[in-house]
């Protein structure tokens, strides 16, 4: 086994911790062939995740500006179906609903939570090219490597900033 293919089934046995409604994602933070911290999508620490109703009201889904958007749903549905994706929203859209840390940021969290230096540290994710928001961490925690499932860019102000770094990027090579 390549080292490019265990480290992409660790992102993914990561990603089952995650409990966020839409996706699961992993990030792991690689020294010298040596995991240095993991992170998963989902709330910061002691901050419920979406399925403990935090958008539901006497069983209607309400947005955070308090205007009804659908209609009546059963709690078992609100408990098991990302709320945006209730709201009838795209995916990767209106994040500004979702309280979810992205799994790459989680995982330069932890590790400064746990003192652990970043710099010249390689990100594996099985997921796409991490957001503008999270690519700005990332340069900024020390990352050389970023290593994802599909290179594809999540917008125009991350091509931006992988044009002005000095990351490298590329695919798992299985």
């Amino acid at each position: 086994m390549n080292w490019d293919t265990y480290f992409h089934s660790i992102c993914v046995s990561v990603a089952s911790k995650s409990p966020c409604l839409s996706r699961q994602i992993g990030a792991i933070l690689i020294k010298d062939y040596y995991i240095i911290s993991t992170g998963y999508n989902g709330p910061p620490r002691g901050i419920p995740h979406c399925g403990e109703d935090r958008l539901l009201k006497d069983s209607i889904l309400y947005s955070p500006e308090g205007l009804l958007r659908g209609h009546q749903l059963q709690k078992s549905v609100v408990r098991t179906t990302c709320p945006r994706k209730i709201l009838g929203y795209a995916s990767g859209t209106h994040l500004e609903l979702c309280l979810a840390q992205h799994a790459e940021e989680n995982c330069v969290s932890n590790a400064a939570r746990n003192g652990v230096s970043t710099i010249n540290s390689i990100l594996y994710m099985n997921s796409i090219i991490p957001c503008n928001k999270c690519f700005g961490t990332l340069i900024n925690a020390g990352i050389v490597e970023i290593v994802v499932d599909t290179p594809t860019i999540y917008d125009e102000h991350t091509q931006f900033l992988i044009d002005n770094s000095n990351i490298t990027i590329r695919s798992f090579n299985f």
